[in-house]
């Protein structure tokens, strides 16, 4: 499967899980420290359009109407879905330049880590693809470091060697797999 095909992976889901949040669980904390669930679901609808529109194959302009976090999902998949969105340098609105691939990476990993994370904070169990998540624990694994400087990461927190891809993936952007609300 190439990069392409794998971010259609990440988004049903996350979306099933976003699907089922009540409204008495908006207020609820999650293992992204800094946001509670509404919190966590207002960042990704921020971050969609330039995560997006790096694609290179999107305006990053939702269609109108509907839930606004699965429209910037969709805007996402569909950008990313393009195999020429992975090809060259591409920027995230700033002066910068970084590589497609790594951008894409963000893109999914953006999708999954917080689809976990929301799917901790309101109790519901999530699981991905093993080809996707072997994808994307090498990709976090390339640019970790890099994270934690930019702090879009947390301090790694150590996972064994033998655990599963997407627990050894959250470990390395600083979050406990075994995570519960009461923590």
């Amino acid at each position: 499967m190439r990069e392409h095909e794998l971010i259609a992976l990440a988004a049903p889901p996350t979306l099933a899980v976003a699907r089922a949040i009540r409204p008495d669980q908006l207020t609820a904390p999650t293992p992204c420290t800094e946001y509670d669930v509404q919190g966590l679901i207002d960042h990704m609808v921020h971050w969609g359009p330039s995560l997006a529109r790096a694609s290179r194959h999107s305006d990053g302009v939702p269609r109108p109407g509907g839930d606004p976090l699965e429209r910037q999902i969709e805007l996402v998949v569909a950008g990313w879905s393009v195999p020429a969105a992975w090809q060259g340098m591409t920027t995230m609105g700033g002066p910068h330049e970084m590589p497609a691939r790594m951008i894409g990476a963000m893109a999914i990993g953006e999708v999954v880590v917080h689809g976990w994370d929301l799917a901790r904070a309101t109790g519901r169990q999530v699981s991905w693809d093993a080809t996707l998540l072997d994808f994307l624990y090498d990709e976090v694994a390339k640019t970790a470091e890099l994270g934690r400087e930019m702090q879009a990461y947390g301090a790694e927190v150590p996972v064994p060697r033998t655990a599963p891809a997407l627990d050894r993936m959250l470990g390395l952007t600083g979050r406990d797999p075994h995570w519960t609300p009461k923590q």
